[in-house]
């Protein structure tokens, strides 16, 4: 049998241009308030942003780095799945805020 067929290879997942491959945080399901109300995942989705962690990103990707977090609308980007895991696959464009380790040159908030 040959391995053209793919069913036991695994394949280095590179992204292209600006795009961003993210593991979205369980946040973006429902959610608990301060008070303990639980909030189903389709209440107010139009105006909620997320933090997901960045696995891969594109050559031509300039703020974002893989092990940063970034802020970005659920419904900006794509789902895919790989290997089982839910991911998502978004522009650069569409990140609103990253948060990183990195310190030099940089200042602003922290989390």
């Amino acid at each position: 049998m040959s391995d053209a067929d793919g069913d036991d290879v695994k394949q280095a997942i590179g992204m292209t241009a600006d795009r961003i491959l993210v593991s979205p945080s369980d946040e973006i399901g429902e959610r608990k308030s301060r008070s303990g109300i639980l909030i189903p995942a389709t209440a107010n989705v139009d105006r909620r942003l997320a933090w997901a962690a960045v696995v891969a990103v594109g050559p031509t990707v300039r703020n974002v780095e893989e092990g940063d977090r970034v802020l970005f609308q659920p419904d900006s980007g794509w789902e895919v799945e790989i290997r089982g895991d839910e991911y998502l696959i978004l522009r650069e464009r569409d990140v609103h805020a990253v948060a990183s380790v990195r310190t030099e040159g940089q200042t602003g908030l922290y989390l």
